[in-house]
């Protein structure tokens, strides 16, 4: 009989490395939750509305990348057992998002981001970081950046044509799974970030929107 181990450090970057792959390949994120558009009839789309919603999700389906590492990197580095384990079940619903996001893309008829290996590795280091200070730090670098995500989403459904009822809902239902985790972020001892530290997120923020709808 095998005898169980303790993963060392050097396991879980192994580990982690092989989620990032998943993360980054096309057709190999598993998800829990069929797409909440499954069953929506979709109307034909004008060529205007359906790019502008291609490169909306491409936008979306980058954020989910970023929170797949962010959360990876943290899960690594987190000091208490129950931080680590709520960071993972809070990646496994993002999964769930990224997978929609991904096959709403490939609806469209267009591609993920280039630039996402890029977005992968900076908020790995950026999760990895935050949980170095402490799980504090880490769990409210969680809710202020769900709060970020979710003001997107909430302008992408202000930007998105109503006859796309598929991407919609879809943004919609990502929209209550992330305040949910900004929330639960804080019940758990997330500290609550000063406005000039959310200010300096929302730059990189931008910055990945902006490049990620485009490229």
């Amino acid at each position: 009989m095998a005898l169980s181990r303790r993963l060392t450090l050097i396991d879980r970057v192994i580990g982690e490395f092989d989620k990032a792959l998943q993360t980054l390949t096309p057709n190999t994120q598993p998800f829990s939750r069929t797409s909440p558009s499954h069953q929506i009839n979709q109307g034909v789309l004008s060529t205007s509305d359906k790019k502008r919603s291609a490169r909306l999700m491409r936008v979306n389906h980058t954020g989910e990348v970023c929170a797949q590492a962010l959360y990876q990197g943290q899960a690594l580095t987190a000091k208490l057992p129950s931080v680590r384990d709520e960071m993972r079940h809070a990646a496994n619903e993002e999964q769930d998002h990224l997978a929609w996001c991904e096959q709403r893309i490939k609806e469209l008829n267009s591609h993920a981001s280039w630039l996402n290996p890029a977005w992968y590795g900076l908020s790995f280091t950026m999760g990895a970081v935050a949980g170095l200070i402490s799980d504090k730090v880490s769990l409210g670098f969680v809710a202020a950046t769900e709060d970020q995500v979710c003001q997107h989403l909430e302008s992408h459904l202000q930007l998105i044509s109503e006859d796309d009822a598929k991407s919609r809902v879809i943004i919609e239902t990502m929209l209550d799974d992330e305040a949910r985790h900004a929330q639960s972020a804080l019940d758990a001892g997330g500290a609550v970030f000063p406005g000039g530290v959310k200010s300096a997120m929302s730059l990189t923020s931008t910055l990945m929107t902006k490049t990620s709808y485009y490229i």
